[in-house]
């Protein structure tokens, strides 16, 4: 009988043992430690950078001593070969670049150290990169939150027409934009049709700054569409120059702004209403805890992200896009509620954006248009944004004053 204990017990040491082992060297990463490196086009002074940078902290509070984070900041596009160099130089593992423009270079990279996972950001997964298995795409469906953007804009171009404060045809929005690229057409268009709902007489001007953050075009091409009537000024660009120019403006009726990647109250109290932003942090603490773990990057993403290869985006379903605090003082009554019910409404996949009355023509080509009557589904299968089609009639794009 004792004999018998012996071995019962012997074989639960055994049993524990082995589990206290595959537990601390199978998918626990308490002992290894990995390198990332970080690729920015600005720093911390900037929006659209610091977004960025407060996923490096998150991971950095997460993983602690596991990873060692390498930051290379102020890379111009087309300047980055050298920032990758050093990098892989570094031994990193993994390697983020926060810039549409370091595409190329990042698969040229990936071709060539097969061992090191290439993550970037706003790139699309084209032809060549799906040759790649260690080079990965990866966005946030922006699109959701500039419709978002459009709802307040609209409601509060309605509200200023049902005061008498405006005319319906007064009603005109203005947009400060980067480049004609699909990411930055798409944006504005999920903007203006976001508006049009709200109000359906509302027109929107369109000014191209060719760069990404330039303080002082963005505030000369934002003061010039107020010079021109428009009411609203939404902006894919980087700093607070839009949102000083609405609130400076000198007009008879007040102007008002729509940020992105930064709240702009702070700069424009009377002014900013609201703004969108991407939250890189679900993706890159992922993309860091799969590799800890020895596991496919694209494999721990489930509920709601979608994958195609090495490509994964997602929307307010699982807090890749986030809305900043409404500026409830001047936003029309009952807009809070309404950005309430289309965050659940994107949850649940029942918002159409890219749909109506409406044709839309390349800007680069106009043999190739689409009519919004069949609906537009934005990114469907990829994470980069395709709609790349200025709205006829309704959206005029508009050239700098000499």
């Amino acid at each position: 009988m004792r004999k018998n204990y012996l071995v019962c017990a012997l074989s639960a040491v055994c049993i524990i043992a082995f589990f206290f082992l595959l537990n601390r060297y199978g998918d626990d990463h308490e002992e290894k430690v990995i390198r990332v490196g970080y690729i920015y086009v600005g720093d911390a002074s900037t929006a659209y950078t610091k977004n960025y940078i407060k996923a490096q902290l998150a991971i950095e509070e997460i993983y602690g001593d596991n990873v060692i984070n390498i930051a290379k900041y102020n890379i111009a596009e087309g300047s980055e070969d050298e920032a990758i160099q050093e990098l892989i130089n570094e031994k990193c593992d993994i390697i983020f670049g926060a810039s549409f423009g370091y595409g190329e270079s990042m698969k040229e990279a990936a071709k060539a150290h097969p061992e090191i996972r290439f993550c970037h950001a706003t790139g699309v997964l084209d032809a060549e990169a799906r040759k790649i298995p260690n080079y990965h795409t990866f966005m946030g469906h922006i699109y959701e939150g500039r419709y978002i953007t459009g709802v307040v804009a609209g409601m509060k171009l309605q509200e200023m027409i049902d005061e008498g404060i405006i005319t319906a045809e007064e009603a005109k929005l203005g947009y400060v934009a980067a480049f004609p690229y699909a990411e930055v057409i798409s944006g504005y268009t999920a903007f203006f049709l976001g508006a049009k709902n709200y109000c359906p007489s509302a027109t929107m001007d369109v000014m191209y700054t060719n760069s990404w953050s330039d303080y002082m075009t963005e505030k000369k091409y934002a003061e010039q569409l107020i010079e021109e009537g428009c009411i609203i000024i939404g902006q894919h660009s980087d700093t607070a120059g839009p949102a000083v120019a609405c609130e400076r403006a000198k007009e008879d009726h007040p102007v008002y702004n729509i940020s992105y990647n930064q709240s702009m109250v702070g700069v424009a109290p009377t002014s900013s209403l609201v703004g969108c932003r991407i939250n890189w942090e679900p993706y890159m603490t992922a993309v860091v805890g799969a590799v800890l773990k020895g596991k496919n990057i694209e494999s721990v993403f489930t509920n709601g992200v979608k994958i195609n290869g090495t490509d994964a985006g997602a929307g307010f379903v699982q807090d890749w896009v986030e809305m900043t605090e409404l500026n409830t003082i001047i936003a029309a009554s009952g807009t809070q509620e309404e950005i309430n019910k289309c965050i659940e409404d994107f949850r649940k996949g029942t918002i159409s954006v890219f749909a109506g009355d409406y044709v839309g023509v390349d800007p680069f080509d106009p043999a190739d248009t689409y009519n919004l009557q069949t609906e537009f589904k934005e990114n469907a299968t990829l994470s980069a944004p395709a709609f790349h089609y200025v709205l006829q009639d309704v959206i005029h794009i508009i050239d700098a004053e000499e």
